[in-house]
């Protein structure tokens, strides 16, 4: 039944602008986590900061459980968000595996940031954050995590950077269990302003349309 649902795709879903802004945002995403993160040794929240967790605590393979988590956040999205999401997720998905692969077959273009962490952090925090804000305003998701934050916004309401923020500082504390405090520090920055740049992008474009609205409407 699944299956049913997941490759009867609406002609509309995939249209050339979004395929285009999908692509874009991965490849900000993907470009900031092998350019910028992992050079640096920023840790991040969510499931990449779930898996670290795991293997630390319970000696489980980081793949392993990684995959565990992205099904279980795409299957509950799955019941609320529609197909309609999940099959842009994984488009998403499937995007930044392969830019990631790319990214992987040269050496790093940016400079070594590890020994200015502050630098590293704010600049890692606003390439993720514009990445997946892109890919969340058409839609979709680019992981598992970015999959639960939004099924909580939907739920709750409440905004996508509370979300995010809440979820990734949460796993960030927990981290404190094996990563050193003066990481953790740059961490939080980067998760805070991937999540404030993902709502801002989210939102981009919506104080227009509606002043537009209310100016059509007064003529």
């Amino acid at each position: 039944m699944f299956s049913k649902y997941l490759f009867h795709t609406n002609k509309r879903l995939f249209t050339q602008e979004k395929i285009v802004k999908i692509l874009l945002g991965t490849a900000f995403i993907s470009f900031g986590l092998y350019n910028v993160h992992q050079q640096s040794n920023i840790t991040e929240g969510g499931i990449l900061g779930l898996t670290l967790l795991f293997n630390y605590w319970l000696g489980i393979s980081p793949s392993t459980i990684s995959l565990l988590l992205d099904l279980t956040f795409y299957l509950l999205a799955f019941k609320y968000m529609g197909k309609d999401f999940i099959k842009l997720s994984i488009a998403a998905s499937l995007s930044l595996a392969g830019f990631m692969r790319l990214w992987e077959q040269f050496p790093p273009i940016l400079p070594d940031l590890s020994s200015i962490p502050l630098i590293a952090s704010i600049l890692g925090g606003l390439l993720v954050g514009l990445g997946v804000g892109i890919v969340v305003k058409q839609g979709g998701s680019s992981g598992g995590d970015d999959a639960f934050v939004l099924t909580i916004h939907k739920l709750t309401r409440l905004r996508i950077s509370v979300v995010y923020l809440a979820t990734d500082l949460m796993v960030l504390i927990m981290s404190l269990s094996y990563i050193s405090y003066h990481r953790i520090v740059y961490s939080f920055l980067t998760v805070i302003i991937s999540s404030l740049l993902i709502d801002f992008v989210q939102n981009a474009g919506n104080k227009s349309k509606i002043l537009s609205d209310k100016h059509g409407m007064a003529k």
